[in-house]
Formats: structure tokens, sequence, C-alpha cells
């Protein structure tokens, strides 16, 4: 028996990502991280989408990726312990609305880092051939 729990969840960790307003904060999140970083003097937009997505991928690496367990203690005995955050969400259910969308911010924040850099073209010859490419400079 867990005294002092008012949920229903054997291992709360398994149903965080479904809560209600979990999405919404995560992407406020993202955001108010974009707004601090804009707020530094030096820096241009393409950098501080930069270190946002740095920031952001970094982050959610080392919170779904590399801690195991859970941050409190859960009447399955031991079984979370060695699991990851990722590998505990949705019991782990593959291809569920929270891990798609887990998976599709960090593809738009690259996306909107990549948008944000300037322009160039530039040319590769090769014997034979001529590749021709545009490319981001940083």
């Amino acid at each position: 028996m867990n005294v002092g729990t008012a949920h229903s969840e054997v291992n709360p960790n398994t149903r965080v990502m479904n809560s209600r307003g979990m999405w919404l904060s995560y992407i406020l999140g993202i955001g108010l991280l974009h707004v601090i970083l804009l707020s530094i003097p030096f820096a241009s937009v393409p950098v501080v989408w930069t270190l946002t997505n740095l920031i952001h991928n970094l982050c959610m690496y080392l919170l779904l990726h590399t801690v195991k367990g859970t941050p409190f203690e859960t009447p399955d005995q031991g079984k979370a312990r060695l699991l990851t955050h990722w590998e505990q969400m949705d019991y782990g259910v593959q291809f569920t609305a929270s891990r798609k969308f887990l998976t599709i911010t960090p593809i738009v924040l690259q996306t909107a880092t990549a948008s944000s850099w300037p322009r160039t073209r530039s040319c590769l010859s090769t014997p034979g051939t001529r590749l021709c490419t545009c490319t981001r400079l940083g």
C-alpha cells in the first residue's frame, strides 16, 4: 500500500505525458527558453534557434534516455528501477500519441533552426561531375 499517493497508477511515470495540459506546458517551456535566449544582447536569431535546439535536445536526452528509475517509490517490486523514462512511458507501448509528439517536436525545432540560417550556394567539383547544393552558413 502506498501511503500518501492520490493516483491509481502503479508507476506514475507511465502516464505523465498524457496528463492534462502537459503538451501545452512542454511547448510553452520551449517557447520560454527561446524568449530567454533571445534576451541575450549579442546573440542573433539563428544562434538563438540553434541554442534552443541544442539545449532542448540535450535536456530531453538526459531526462528521457539516461536517467533510470522513478523519483518515488513504486509498488512494482523494482521493475521500473532498470528502465529509462522513455521505456516506462505508456507501459512500453510503441507509437502512442505522446511518443509521436516527443518524436516530432525535435524535428520541428530542427526545421526552425535550419530555416533561420541564411542560404548560400556552394558547388563541389569532382572529376566528371559537378554537385551544387544549398548550404547554411554559420
